[in-house]
């Protein structure tokens, strides 16, 4: 006889488990609702760093690209001289309108998805690549100097701009060398600066016989005048102000005649060397941060690779390509490379947190229903199927919950990288899931149903868990020696970021394995003399810590990396807010700075000491075309006195006052830079000022920077020296932390400039990526912070029926309410002040570790930022005491909390029959 077992048994098996999860599940709501809410935060969190991440990374490099400009960022691909001399084509063929817009979309199409192309903002054309004199004299001259023309043949001028006046230019029917005229067109702005109207002819020299005449027949409007069409050849949109190079440098103006796109052949009747060019503009919408090693690849391929090969096959062997963007790429590689260490160190130290508090809930739910599994296992329950049913309950919370967090964490921060976000959002699933069902099989692996006292003074670790720890630490220690001794920015380890932002971790868990094996000696220590005291709760405190459990090396080190994380972070967000507000110092020079002083106005001095918020007033004197020797450097004027005090309280730059002032001698006492102290010496040296004075100067100290001039080559010396000494100032250093800009504008003038500290910490800011990465930052030390209270709560709440049962039995003999307050507090005091002293000193170790390769200046401030060397990460002092601090008062609140709640129930709920154990 045949027996079927598929239908029957499946149908068996689920009538089994159904009532098994739905069972517990209304036995405990609240628990399931807890480890729902648990895992849907942790979950959202985990989710939503990857698309934040991309979301600051693709900003900055938009803000990078777009301070570039088209200029840099543009791929510039031109035809040499020898791509008409080496040809056996006609000249006019060769800049005819179909060579130029032939292979344009070909050139499009090359870099494909590695480098996306703007094909709107690009163009091609013809353009002269030497500048042509125009000598008409209706034409503005600044210095007397005629402007230059270039002239342009670019296709698509009448989709990209609007005709204000006129009409576009057209090609002449001999558009060759013998061109006898040309139409053009030209820019309003152009037009306005350089004196040009429509019907305006603008004469340009030829090799021989008369000049050609460009007659212009319309003015237009650029419609994106900042877009790379009009922005990458230079005069197209705008004219440019030259100086010319000699010793008497004179202005100019340098623009660009618009001629037909079918004009090109035209050009050779001018001895301007015309030339083809295809301006590739990227599409700044299509780069994304992520892809930043493709793009790097295609632009370095276009520059002398692959690509350039298929380029001149397409085009020409005689091809010129330049460009730089593959340096803003590099640019912000680098600034990413600074900040993403430090941002994976918040991640990991966050993470592992979240992860040991997912595991301590499911020790803490294995516990709680510890006699439950116990009598299951007793009745004759498998391992296997007492784990699938706590997976399958598990699960039925866990899995919806993380869903939920996944699908909050899509909309509320973004759609990119869907894969990495899925990725930790199962991850905070799983490890949810499989905390519960691995702890009950590790505890009830044998059957049992009598556990002896958890006692961490005298209990002794099984063998296979002392190898556990010692092969963790033993790797652990591995890890951060290999570390130290390699450095934290060794150059091409792949591995290198890792290890630097599991530093921390690391740290924290040799601190765990250490102080969990160190705990009981003290404890040991203070039992025998205990017991001489008078008092009943110090002596039972201390019994009731030795008796705390042995498993809690994960709660400290949960709370550990959230200490080590919280200090890491606040003492880089201090390093940050000490980098600027030293670039601030060295921008300005002071709490706010004046310069451009009407020398019409003497009382300015005044009205500026009255302004709100001003403390002091530094007037200086400053010549930036001091000449010393045959060298020109900066030379500031001061009142030595005034001049030392502010240095000295800005603490960059300071000396003594007495060696700066003149007391008539030969050579008059001068502060410089260590270039001229290297130059001169203690030598006596002329200098002559702009204005004609003239005196003596000798170097009589060495600083590398002054408030008054920066950090460039300068000279300081006493006002007094000076043929007019500081009368007029042309300058006023202001003191005070709190100067109104408003009133120190209106006080100083219209014509004079203003700069405050407090708008120069805000202008050192470059790219999102700084500003995203310090929230970040600051939410996962903050989320690390609330998973350590969450850690610290679990920890206590699973001794929490035990003491309560306690306190009842104790007041039954008659132990107060203030007693029973003391006695919770006391017996908790121990494992917090470990945790807290350990966490102060695993971070502290953690920074110092770290300290020597990070670079605080690189993420503070921007690149072009003054600074005065590196700003190195240091210790914080408040980042190191206060978390440590929020550790004992939370510990004291809990159980402080506790006691007051079971006072108020009383003692009968507790010593009920079968509830006090």
């Amino acid at each position: 006889m045949t027996v079927r077992p598929s239908g029957r048994t499946r149908t068996a098996a689920s009538r089994v488990t159904a009532p098994w999860v739905r069972t517990r599940l209304r036995t405990a709501p609240g628990a399931a609702a807890a480890l729902a809410l648990l895992v849907a935060v942790t979950a959202f969190l985990a989710a939503a760093l990857p698309p934040a991440l991309d979301r600051y990374d693709e900003e900055a490099m938009r803000r990078a690209l777009e301070a570039a400009g088209p200029t840099r960022t543009t791929v510039q691909v031109q035809t040499s001289d020898a791509d008409m001399l080496l040809s056996d084509r006609p000249w006019e063929d060769l800049l005819s309108r179909k060579a130029v817009e032939g292979p344009f979309a070909k050139l499009l199409a090359l870099p494909g998805r590695a480098l996306p192309l703007d094909a709107d903002q690009s163009s091609a054309g013809v353009r002269t690549t030497r500048s042509l004199k125009a000598p008409d004299p209706y034409l503005s001259q600044p210095d007397g100097v005629a402007p230059v023309f270039h002239l342009v043949a670019q296709g698509g001028v009448a989709e990209h701009s609007r005709l204000r006046e006129g009409r576009l230019p057209k090609a002449p029917e001999d558009a060759g060398r013998g061109a006898a005229a040309l139409e053009a067109a030209v820019t309003t702005e152009t037009a306005a600066k350089l004196n040009i109207r429509v019907g305006s002819v603008v004469h340009l020299p030829r090799a021989e016989g008369d000049p050609l005449a460009v007659r212009v027949t319309g003015l237009v409007v650029p419609r994106e005048p900042d877009g790379a069409y009009w922005s990458t050849l230079p005069g197209l949109s705008r004219p440019d102000l030259m100086v010319t190079q000699g010793p008497v440098p004179s202005q100019y103006w340098a623009g660009t005649l618009l001629v037909a796109p079918d004009a090109g052949p035209a050009l050779l009747s001018v001895p301007a060397a015309p030339a083809r060019y295809w301006m590739l503009a990227p599409d700044l919408s299509a780069l994304q941060g992520r892809d930043l090693e493709k793009q790097a690849s295609a632009v370095a391929s276009l520059e002398g690779g692959p690509l350039l090969e298929r380029m001149t096959s397409a085009v020409s062997p005689y091809l010129e390509v330049s460009t730089d963007l593959d340096g803003v790429l590099v640019g912000h590689q680098e600034l990413w490379s600074a900040v993403g260490p430090l941002v994976a160190v918040a991640a990991f130290g966050t993470g592992t947190v979240a992860a040991v508090v997912l595991c301590m809930a499911g020790g803490l739910a294995a516990k709680r229903r510890r006699a439950e599994l116990t009598l299951l296992r007793a009745r004759g329950a498998s391992l296997r199927g007492l784990a699938g049913r706590l997976l399958a309950e598990t699960a039925v919370v866990a899995v919806p919950a993380a869903a939920l967090g996944l699908l909050a964490a899509r909309l509320a921060v973004g759609a990119g990288r869907p894969a990495q976000s899925a990725a930790a959002a199962g991850a905070v699933a799983l490890t949810a899931v499989l905390a519960l069902p691995l702890r009950a099989v590790a505890v009830h692996r044998a059957v049992g149903v009598h556990t002896g006292r958890e006692d961490v003074v005298r209990a002794h670790p099984s063998k296979r868990r002392l190898v556990a720890e010692v092969t963790l630490l033993a790797v652990a220690v591995g890890a951060v020696l290999t570390l130290r001794t390699r450095g934290t920015s060794a150059e091409g380890d792949p591995s290198g970021d890792e290890l630097v932002s599991l530093a921390p971790v690391l740290v924290a868990v040799i601190a765990a394995l250490v102080l969990v094996r160190l705990y009981p000696l003290p404890l040991r220590g203070l039992a025998r003399p205990a017991r001489r005291m008078r008092g009943v709760v110090g002596p039972l405190s201390l019994a009731r810590a030795g008796r705390a459990g042995g498993s809690t090396v994960l709660p400290l080190l949960a709370l550990l990396t959230a200490l080590t994380t919280a200090a890491f972070g606040g003492s880089v967000l201090t390093g940050v807010t000490e980098a600027r507000e030293h670039a601030s110092v060295f921008a300005v020079g002071a709490d706010a700075r004046v310069d451009n002083l009407d020398e019409r106005a003497p009382d300015v001095e005044e009205r500026v000491r009255r302004a709100p918020g001003v403390e002091d007033v530094t007037p200086v004197k400053v010549s930036y075309n001091a000449l010393v020797g045959n060298t020109r450097v900066s030379l500031a004027g001061v009142e030595p006195d005034a001049y030392a005090a502010l240095s000295g309280r800005l603490d960059v730059g300071a000396f003594d006052a007495d060696v700066l002032k003149a007391a008539g001698e030969d050579a008059v006492p001068a502060l410089g830079s260590p270039a001229l102290a290297e130059r001169f010496g203690d030598a006596p040296f002329p200098v002559i000022l702009e204005d004609g004075d003239s005196f003596t100067a000798r170097i009589v100290a060495v600083r590398t920077w002054t408030p008054v001039l920066g950090a460039d080559d300068f000279l300081v010396v006493d006002g007094s020296a000076l043929r007019a000494g500081l009368e007029p100032p042309t300058g006023l250093l202001v003191t005070g932390d709190h100067a109104d800009g408003a009133a120190l504008r209106k006080a100083a003038g219209d014509d004079a400039r203003v700069r405050l500290r407090s708008d120069e910490v805000a202008a050192t800011v470059e790219s999102p990526l700084q500003t995203g990465a310090e929230r970040v930052y600051a939410a996962a030390v903050a989320a690390g912070a609330g998973y350590a209270a969450l850690a610290l709560l679990l920890t206590l709440l699973r001794a929490a029926p035990e003491r309560a049962a306690l306190l009842a039995r104790l007041r039954t003999m008659g132990l107060t309410r203030a007693q029973g307050r003391r006695l919770l507090i006391l017996e908790s005091l121990p494992q917090a002040l470990l945790a807290a002293v350990g966490g102060a000193l695993t971070a502290w170790a953690a920074i110092r570790l770290l300290a020597p390769g990070i670079d605080l200046t690189t993420i503070a401030v921007s690149t072009g930022a003054p600074a005065a060397g590196r700003v190195l990460l240091h210790p914080d002092r408040l980042s190191l005491l206060l978390p440590a601090l929020a550790v004992v008062a939370l510990t004291v609140g809990i159980a402080a909390a506790q006691a007051w709640w079971s006072g108020r129930r009383g003692a009968v709920r507790e010593l009920r029959a079968g509830d006090a154990r």
